[in-house]
């Protein structure tokens, strides 16, 4: 054949295969991550109660099928549409399903519940409230249901009665919801004792907390909002733990043993047998913390199991994790010793055994075996970018179950033998095993890449040292997938950087957001390091911030800057810098105390000045004014305004009832005195998270001023 015509046919070929990639707008990045670009999973698998099966949910939800741990082949159990024409419901998802018994299943809908035989593809209205009602919580029986209604608690019977457990006229006393703002590792606020005899829930005073105003902007004319809004240094809320006797009708209050108020109750358990109550008392300084037991009936201070005491700070974020129906011995998860391990302790404040001495992070307890003689757990391993499982015994030999890489979800059948583990990591969409208790392992579902066919970048993923010269940092820098050596790429830097947050996992896509390789797609590098402070590397690495935030975080982040600038094709001039929340609080800080580094920032939901947040998360981090004022004084991005040399966007949602917008007023309002020009722009009616279909506004807003800008 002609060599012209071979070189003609190889560029119309070439041409060909080009055209056929498909690229993602930004509007499909932001909105269709975790839908169409979702990898196949299991979706909603959960082990049947006290059997081998399992199920989950096919035909984008409508469909729940059933499987065993011997038989993979799933066949159909029951459609959406049997369930709405037995029920009467207009039921669109599984959403929310529990497993009342082996062949019966919880539906809930709009406070309406429903219990649904499988077998006879039949169901009965089982407890109802009204739509007022909120944290609406079952007992293990499914027969009592606790829920909240305005600031008090009550519950419908097994007969369907509704049961006032509070009546509280003043409206700053409020029962059965989270209390310290969800701090301390607390999700609600109402607890059943395991055989339903008694009903313990939170309750917290906050009368004399501040009102923080809100505007109502739906309304004419406007409507105040006020939200109850502790301060740093200011009166905060006074907690309680409510224990109500279903057979007297009573109920018993317990207060901090130490007298003081506002100190914390949190990480509420029960014992099996219910004699007995389990809660962790922390100081308001959080440096002091008591596991005490109560006696259920009487309210009574019965003992003091452990203390835990830390200059810094002690954060328990777990209750005791009882091992089976029979013994009141427990686990309890506790940092003390550098990284969370876990220690098998008595009822009666005999420490047994400590089980693990791992120099990695535990992230959690996943369950136990029925016997209580194994117990399974998530903890990152070596390597602080993976999430493993590992089972330890009551001896202390420690297994990992998980021998694959990455991120991993898990769940263990009923009687123990089984496991199902899901998980991704950088060259895994998504793969789905079951495991025996021998850990043999039978792949059941493997997702195909859903990126397949477009352009997409690659993520490099690399350590750089700290600031300290001796700790090991992770970088993830994605680069665009017509990536050319030879050139030279402006960077936009994601920051985060605050506590409990990791950026960089072992996961696909290594953690970051599709829009960062859209964003990489328009001629960007894009760049991100978890600095000392954020989480999963153990106390030390974490608690170096304590006092002083932003310093060392800062300092991590310009390692980061010196490693862009070693790269020969990075442009050292044009870097960006954005983050959101505590991200916020540290791009504004590296625009504003290192000048010279960034030509334009956008920061969102920022605080700005440490004491206009609130109590329980930022006492912890900086103690209070009156305490550390030289802290609250470095830390205040008011201080460095006059400092500001490139461009800075602040957003701010109207109603963010976390980081209140005062945070960015009173640096506007710095800027003004100062005759610094910067733009802000303003989510109305949105929280925290501006969140869908606004948020693409919002990630065009972000990302387009960075392009103007850092040309």
């Amino acid at each position: 054949m002609n060599k012209k015509i071979l070189v003609l046919l190889s560029l119309f070929v070439a041409t060909l295969s080009q055209s056929q990639v498909k690229t993602f707008t930004l509007d499909e990045a932001v909105m269709q991550q975790n839908k169409a670009f979702r990898a196949d999973k299991m979706q909603g698998f959960q082990w049947i109660p006290n059997i081998h099966n399992y199920v989950y949910y096919a035909a984008l939800g409508t469909k729940m099928m059933m499987a065993s741990a011997t038989d993979s082949n799933a066949k159909e159990a029951v459609t959406l549409t049997e369930i709405n024409a037995a029920l009467g419901t207009k039921l669109k998802s599984f959403t929310g399903l529990e497993w009342i018994d082996a062949t019966t299943i919880l539906i809930s809908e709009k406070g309406k519940y429903y219990r649904y035989s499988l077998t006879e593809k039949s169901g009965k209205n089982l407890q109802e409230t009204d739509e007022t009602a909120e944290n609406q919580t079952f007992d293990a029986s499914k027969q009592n249901l606790a829920f909240t209604e305005k600031n008090n608690l009550y519950f419908f019977n097994s007969n369907k009665e509704k049961i006032a457990v509070t009546n509280e006229s003043n409206e700053g006393i409020v029962s059965g919801q989270s209390i310290a703002r969800n701090e301390f590792g607390i999700k609600n606020g109402i607890f059943w004792s395991p055989k339903s005899s008694y009903l313990a829930f939170y309750q917290k005073d906050q009368s004399q907390v501040a009102d923080y105003p809100l505007l109502d902007i739906t309304e004419t004319p406007g409507k105040l909002i006020n939200l109850k809004y502790p301060m740093i240094g200011q009166k905060s809320e006074t907690p309680r733990v409510g224990i109500y006797n279903l057979a007297t009708k009573k109920t018993v209050f317990i207060a901090p043993k130490s007298g003081v108020s506002d100190d914390y109750l949190t990480n509420l358990s029960w014992s099996p047998d219910e004699n007995y109550v389990l809660i962790a008392e922390l100081n308001r300084a959080q440096n002091d913390m008591n596991l005490n037991v109560y006696d259920a009936k009487t309210g009574a201070f019965v003992r003091t199991i452990l203390n835990e005491k830390n200059k810094a700070w002690v954060e328990p974020q777990h209750e005791a994790f009882f091992l089976n129906a029979k013994s009141n011995n427990f686990i309890w998860l506790s940092e003390k010793e550098g990284f969370q391990n876990l220690y098998y302790y008595s009822i009666d404040g005999k420490l047994i055994k400590q089980l693990t001495t791992n120099q990695f992070a535990t992230k959690e307890i996943i369950g136990a075996n029925p016997s209580g003689t194994e117990i399974y757990f998530k903890a990152t391993g070596a390597n602080p970018t993976n999430m493993l499982v590992y089972k330890v015994d009551l001896k202390g030999k420690q297994t990992l179950i998980t021998k694959d890489e990455g991120v991993h979800t898990f769940a263990v059948s009923t009687d123990g033998n089984w496991y199902f583990d899901e998980y991704s990591n950088h060259s895994t969409p998504s793969k789905s095993l079951l495991i025996d208790k021998n850990l043999k392992v039978t792949t059941l579902l493997v997702s195909k890449n859903k990126f397949d066919g477009y352009q997409l970048g690659t993520a490099d993923i690399k350590t750089i040292k700290a600031a300290d010269g001796i700790t090991d940092l992770y970088t993830r820098l994605i680069k665009p997938s017509n990536f050319d050596s030879t050139k030279k790429y402006p960077v936009l830097v994601y920051v985060y950087g605050g506590p409990h947050a990791q950026m960089i996992t072992n996961s696909f896509l290594d953690g970051a957001n599709l829009w960062m390789y859209w964003m990489a797609e328009q001629g960007y590098l894009v760049f991100t390091v978890d600095n000392r402070g954020s989480g999963n590397r153990g106390f030390a690495f974490e608690s170096v911030i304590h006092g002083r935030l932003g310093v060392n975080e800062m300092e991590d982040q310009m390692k980061g800057v010196d490693y862009l600038k070693s790269l020969p094709y990075v442009d050292g001039n044009r870097l960006a810098v954005h983050g959101w929340s505590y991200g916020g609080f540290m791009t504004t800080s590296l625009m504003l105390r290192k000048p010279d580094t960034f030509k334009v920032a956008v920061a969102g939901g920022p605080v700005t000045d440490w004491k206009y947040y609130e109590v329980m998360y930022g006492e912890r981090y900086m103690d209070t004014p009156a305490e550390n004022q030289k802290g609250f004084d470095e830390a205040n991005t008011l201080n460095y305004v006059n400092n500001l040399k490139g461009k800075l966007l602040l957003i701010h949602g109207t109603n963010d009832d976390t980081v209140v917008m005062q945070q960015n007023f009173v640096l506007l309002k710095k800027f003004v005195e100062s005759e610094k020009q910067v733009d802000f722009f303003a989510y109305p009616m949105h929280k925290h998270n501006v969140l869908g279909k606004d948020r693409v506004h919002l990630m065009t807003k972000v990302l387009n001023y960075v392009i103007e800008n850092n040309k």
